[in-house]
């Protein structure tokens, strides 16, 4: 077997020997100077210098170009002349005529198999490769120059944009996972093309127009490529997925010209949870079992980049998030312009109450504006459209940050309408554009970038018109207008770090198509002001199973059983239970899964209690708030009305041993100060659906004039253990 492949790729045996040696050598840092020739002529090879500020283990330079070409030049290309000197030796088939994208790096950890992402230190260039002359081309069929779109600081605005495209089917029975009958066989079959090849289409355009940094980021269920693998195996769906994710994982592959997946597969919840309504280990352990699926069936990993289901986000789930490996979240734009001190309220047409003023602590901007030739119900802020670093403040104080990318919520409710025909990109995107300038507010540092997020498989953003023509259309719009840039998360966040000082508080709320996403979630507390609402009850049944699992987990119980369990909890999370109220099928899948997963559980639960080796803390459900606006205003019969002035907090509290006490604590903002009252049982939720277990309901009553308080819930078990809500905040007047 030949060490090194024919582009110079080490194999495993050499690896082993160099590492060796290079463990005893102090590495590198950083790399203090790249020379590159000035100009270069296909056909003809040159020379690149890297100074760097200690030994390199690995050097090398890969070689990209817009229509898929990659080449690694590395090995017998590079001579080490000392003192952090490397002197790369491109060999003329590494490149062809046109742009070439040079990403210069070299690892910092001498072991190469223990080393990380973040170990790869790296530095990028440009390079423009003339034709050859008849004497010197060389035959390179297999690729072709294309046109190039760079990317750079500017003194002009530019308008950077992504897109996201979601992709999700739910379990249609939360206790039978192949469950399946003739609606489910065409509600797959009609979606062919958005799970098979419409991706793959469009970002092909993409790399054949030269657009070097575009691509997408796309989030899949794990119930949905469950389903999917079984339609494969047995030709359910009008037999359209025998080979369904084919074109997606060899385009998995393609990379943009820093390198990044020009699709990108972003972290997400296997079964599509409402990640702000459940406990903080069920996000993490939903986010590493989708890991797992999507490196199995795409044959790459997800990204660091998560988009919440429902773009539902509420600051309290960054800690999760990061545990889980989480960088960077989605959220939608909206609930960061009603978080500024102005915010200029839209009215009963936006969908949503007025913003709390608790919420309220992002400075003031002055750059509104209202769209037009688009459905936008309130005005947005331009300055704002860029990267941001969110935080989350827990009850012991500990602050905790994460990178957020803004999903405009206008823009993207139009282009999943159909793009071109629904949104026109230039005009309305040109208004942007057209206020940055006005008000003087384009950073060339930060400048603007958003996600248009939408369902790639619903409606007209679900359409092959828009993955064909629509793209085509968007490709030109790239290619021919410099105000606009379309560019991958990675990439723009690559060129563009985050400012550290752009930090945002984003109050809670989902995306618009979710009864309009508002920060009550209302979409999912459906009734909650009726004597029964089926949503309220689905959470307090699961919030009594949530405890069941986690205690037998943590006590190491058989893992079989555990992992069974498991997944008829996480399966039992999924949100559309919640989103289509009123329809017995959803109001008792919640119910029917933790029935099922109780007469699995009953011997363990009996033993553990018996053993009083219980160790887990209650479950608490996330607290919720109504009034939303106490002493404000509140939806009521032809619009708003005076909300009432006290505040009525309850949540759902579930222990296998039993509750002992459940506390709510709080305080001013202005006042140091800690106050406390106990919260008040109000027994089991009343079910309909004859559960196996349920939660029990706690309720406190604060008066007006409490005023903008931070707050949280304690409760105690019987054994001792404790255990704490996240952290929420109001106003009240």
């Amino acid at each position: 077997m030949n060490e090194t492949t024919n582009n110079g790729v080490l194999q495993e045996p050499q690896l082993i020997n160099k590492i060796k040696v290079i463990d005893k050598i102090m590495t590198f840092t950083k790399i203090e100077k790249v020379e590159l020739p000035k100009t270069v002529q296909e056909g003809e090879g040159f020379t690149i210098l890297m100074v760097a500020d200690g030994k390199v283990p690995f050097a090398q330079v890969i070689v990209r170009h817009t229509d898929g070409w990659e080449w690694i030049v590395r090995e017998q290309f590079v001579t080490d002349e000392g003192k952090g000197h490397y002197r790369f030796h491109v060999p003329p088939e590494a490149y062809h005529g046109g742009m070439v994208y040079l990403q210069i790096e070299g690892c910092r950890v001498a072991n190469i198999y223990a080393a990380s992402p973040d170990d790869w230190i790296k530095v990028h260039r440009e390079l423009q490769i003339t034709k050859a002359t008849k004497t010197h081309q060389i035959k390179q069929t297999q690729n072709k120059a294309t046109p190039s779109i760079t990317l750079g600081e500017s003194n002009q605005p530019v308008i950077y944009f992504g897109i996201h495209k979601h992709n999700h089917q739910p379990y249609y029975n939360a206790t039978d996972t192949d469950y399946w009958d003739g609606e489910k066989d065409s509600i797959f079959g009609q979606r062919g093309g958005p799970y098979t090849h419409f991706i793959p289409t469009a970002v092909r355009q993409y790399i054949d127009g030269g657009l070097a940094h575009a691509g997408l980021s796309t989030s899949w269920s794990g119930s949905l490529i469950e389903q999917l693998n079984r339609c494969a195996e047995t030709g359910r769906g009008h037999g359209a997925f025998g080979n369904w994710s084919h074109e997606l994982r060899n385009l998995a592959q393609a990379k943009t010209a820093l390198g990044n997946p020009r699709i990108d597969f972003t972290a997400f919840g296997f079964c599509h949870p409402l990640m702000p309504l459940i406990p903080d280990r069920d996000i993490v352990g939903q986010i590493e079992w989708h890991r797992r699926v999507i490196h199995d069936t795409f044959g790459v990993k997800a990204s660091e980049i998560i988009f919440p289901p429902e773009t539902a986000f509420q600051p309290h789930i960054i800690p999760a998030l990061k545990q889980a490996g989480v960088k960077v979240v989605i959220y939608d734009s909206i609930h960061q312009f009603r978080a500024c001190k102005d915010y200029p309220y839209g009215g009963t047409d936006e969908g949503m109450l007025p913003p709390n003023l608790a919420d309220q602590e992002n400075p003031p901007v002055n750059d509104w504006l209202q769209l037009n030739n688009i459905w936008a119900a309130s005005k947005i802020s331009p300055q704002l459209l860029k990267p941001c670093v969110l935080y989350y403040t827990d009850h012991k104080g500990h602050r905790h940050e994460m990178i957020g990318i803004p999903a405009e919520r206008y823009l993207g409710n139009e282009d999943a309408r159909g793009g071109y025909g629904a949104l026109q990109y230039e005009m309305v995107m040109g208004q942007i554009y057209d206020r940055l300038c006005e008000t003087k507010r384009y950073d060339p540092k930060h400048p603007p970038f958003f996600i248009l997020h939408s369902d790639g498989d619903n409606y007209g953003g679900g359409a092959d018109s828009y993955y064909t023509c629509n793209t085509g259309g968007l490709v030109k719009m790239c290619q021919t207008d410099s105000r606009f840039q379309l560019i991958t998360i990675k990439d723009y966040l690559k060129q563009f770090p985050v400012d550290p000082k752009n930090k945002v508080h984003v109050e809670a709320g989902s995306w618009a198509g979710a009864d309009n996403g508002d920060p009550q979630f209302t979409k999912w507390f459906s009734w909650g002001e009726k004597d029964y609402s089926p949503d309220l009850n689905s959470w307090a049944v699961l919030t009594a199973f949530q405890n069941v699992v986690h205690s037998l987990e943590d006590i190491g119980h058989d893992q079989h059983v555990v992992e069974t369990l498991k997944r008829l909890l996480y399966t039992a999370e999924t949100s559309c239970y919640w989103y289509w109220t009123g329809q017995e099928v959803w109001d008792t899948q919640v119910t029917h899964a933790t029935n099922k997963g109780m007469e699995m559980a009953r011997g363990a639960m009996a033993q553990l209690l018996k053993s009083s080796k219980d160790k887990t803390g209650p479950t608490i459900f996330m607290p919720w708030v109504r009034p939303a606006n106490p002493g404000g205003q509140d939806w009521g019969q032809g619009g708003l009305i005076d909300a009432a002035p006290e505040a009525t907090f309850r949540t759902f509290v579930h222990d296998i041993s039993g509750i002992k006490k459940v506390t709510f604590h709080y305080h001013d903002v202005n006042n140091a100060s800690k106050k406390q009252v106990n919260m008040e049982n109000g027994g089991g939720y009343p079910s309909r659906t004859n559960p196996a277990i349920i939660a029990t309901q706690y309720k406190v009553v604060l008066p007006a004039g409490t005023g903008n308080i931070r707050y949280f819930i304690e409760a105690v078990d019987m054994k001792g253990n404790i255990s704490y809500s996240p952290v929420g905040r109001i106003d009240i007047v």
